[in-house]
């Protein structure tokens, strides 16, 4: 299945628009830097501000770009049941590998709810499904019971969890069994995650640093904690830095630092980081050896 680095991608804008020369140049670096997969269409992507046609647009380009070297993983995620089919089956249509669906965020639905939401999503399109948990964001939490319900569904294949809590990983491989897909959705959290049987992360930090996330994963896939170690204490200044202010706005800031040719435009209602958080990332980036 899926593993080792895996960008959640920055969608870049110029002049409001999608920046489809800017987002080509990313896809290229990334896969050339040793990411395994990539994800466009998730929260760092600024899906929420993106309207159904542009969502799919960046969806269709990332796979063309990709053209198989790696696999994509489409952000299908909504509040509305049938929205995310709609960006499901757009999504298989257009060659991706998976949906990347996040619990329904506003509703708040109960665990019945949650486990129907992605239900109905699996039986109506045949999509491989990871779930994504989220609680911070969505206030609606998948409980490891709903995650083990859902995992004996066909096409639920895996979990990008960033809840936060480093126990689920093995309580979720106990519920689900060890062939269920584990990654991490915090890059400062990816390390414990691999060594409780994760299997990779998909990464706000790899936009900005593709290759040192690429090697910390292989680092941690091989066993060899102690490079994996050194990577990321390299990298932990720059986890914490990317959320020093809202996200994206300073990965998109980091992110132009390292590669001015891909802007750092933002969509209403984010906006700049603050000074203090783009020094911040300044200090980040040098601690990392990308500036």
């Amino acid at each position: 299945m899926f593993s080792g680095s895996i960008p959640a991608l920055v969608t870049p804008f110029r002049d409001g628009a999608i920046d489809e020369t800017a987002l080509r140049a990313l896809i290229d670096w990334q896969i050339e830097s040793g990411s395994s997969a990539l994800v466009p269409c998730g929260t760092t992507g600024e899906s929420a501000t993106m309207d159904i046609d542009e969502h799919h647009r960046v969806v269709a380009l990332t796979i063309a770009q990709a053209a198989g070297r790696v696999p994509v993983i489409a952000g299908c995620g909504s509040n509305d049941t049938m929205t995310a089919l709609t960006h499901m089956r757009f999504a298989k249509d257009a060659g991706a590998a998976a949906a990347l669906v996040v619990a329904p965020y506003y509703n708040r639905p109960n665990q019945d709810g949650v486990y129907a939401h992605f239900a109905y999503l699996a039986e109506h399109c045949d999509l491989s499904i990871l779930l994504y948990n989220v609680p911070t964001r969505t206030v609606t939490d998948i409980s490891v019971d709903t995650v083990g319900r859902l995992a004996k569904l066909p096409g639920i294949v895996g979990i990008k969890d960033a809840s936060g809590v480093a126990g689920r990983v093995t309580a979720q491989r106990l519920a689900c069994g060890a062939d269920f897909c584990q990654l991490s959705g915090n890059d400062d959290m990816a390390l414990a995650l691999m060594a409780m049987g994760g299997r990779g992360c998909i990464s706000v930090t790899a936009n900005v640093a593709p290759r040192l996330c690429a090697e910390f994963q292989a680092a941690c896939l091989a066993g060899d904690w102690a490079e994996a170690l050194e990577v990321q204490d390299r990298l932990f200044p720059l986890h914490a830095a990317l959320f020093a202010d809202a996200s994206p706005g300073p990965v998109k800031y980091a992110l132009n630092r390292v590669r001015p040719d891909i802007g750092a435009e933002l969509r209403l209602p984010m906006t700049p980081p603050s000074a203090a958080a783009r020094a911040q990332v300044d200090a980040a980036l040098e601690i990392a050896g990308l500036v």
